[in-house]
């Protein structure tokens, strides 16, 4: 009696969990919630990028410490917008694939650090904080997120810095260590800046309406890419630090070829 009374205890504890996966329907491999060493070997920013279908992508030797990778059940194969990802308040897209799995790099700063995952309805979500005690790889002090509403449209992200270089995805990194992480051209993003070592001085963000494409249905009829795209451009500064500052900007993108200056700042 004792041995099944033990049983069903053990079945009744586990309960509640299982409930909770099956209610939320997300599922966080990694990073996991709690205090960590923070990454160092394989901790790898910038993407590989295949034209022309470029979109984010993890190294197959990116250490798990800088990914963020896990499963969303029940995902539409016609799903016609990308999960969120959510990074210590900063939104972006977040495409899954058709067996609804999502593996992403992205290297954490040193402190706490939060990681939400919604499924593309906002009806599901999973949620796991972890302290990184710091790291082999040095945290970005400036980075700047682009991300878009459309699917097959390629937006791209240009970063001129104090010293007139320029970052984009023809020249994705710069001589003082900041880098463009991929050049997305399957639609939604993100392409992000970073730099752990930013130079003093005046800044210019840029986004450029490269090109919209088009989809195709199971019959072959083609869909031309939604006319109007809306792009979001997040700044962060000293991030992770008690100065971190966020602003986040909302730009129409109307026309192939646009180019729109969306924000110049001086840094610090």
């Amino acid at each position: 009696m004792r041995v099944r009374l033990t049983e069903i205890a053990l079945f009744l504890a586990c309960l509640p969990l299982a409930a909770a996966y099956a209610t939320d329907g997300v599922q966080i491999d990694t990073p996991v919630g709690g205090w960590r060493k923070g990454s160092d070997e394989g901790a790898h920013f910038m993407q590989e990028v295949n034209y022309p279908a470029s979109s984010v992508n993890s190294a197959t030797d990116q250490a798990n410490t800088a990914r963020i990778a896990g499963q969303i059940k029940a995902t539409p194969k016609d799903a016609g917008k990308p999960a969120r990802l959510i990074v210590n308040g900063i939104s972006m897209p977040l495409k899954v694939q058709e067996d609804g799995s999502f593996d992403r790099p992205f290297v954490f700063p040193s402190g706490s650090n939060s990681v939400e995952v919604r499924n593309a309805e906002g009806t599901a979500k999973h949620r796991v904080q972890f302290y990184n005690r710091g790291s082999g790889e040095t945290a970005a002090k400036l980075r700047v997120v682009l991300s878009w509403d459309s699917d097959n449209t390629d937006l791209d992200l240009h970063v001129v810095t104090p010293d007139g270089g320029h970052i984009w995805y023809g020249d994705r990194s710069s001589a003082n260590g900041g880098a463009l992480d991929v050049d997305v051209t399957t639609g939604f993003g993100p392409e992000m800046f970073a730099s752990p070592t930013p130079l003093a001085g005046e800044y210019l963000v840029y986004v450029n309406y490269f090109g919209g494409g088009s989809s195709e249905d199971e019959e072959g009829a083609q869909t031309p890419a939604q006319i109007l795209t809306t792009a979001q451009v997040t700044v962060i500064t000293q991030e992770g630090t008690a100065n971190e500052k966020q602003e986040s900007f909302i730009v129409p993108m109307r026309a192939t070829g646009e180019l729109t200056m969306v924000k110049k700042f001086s840094y610090p």
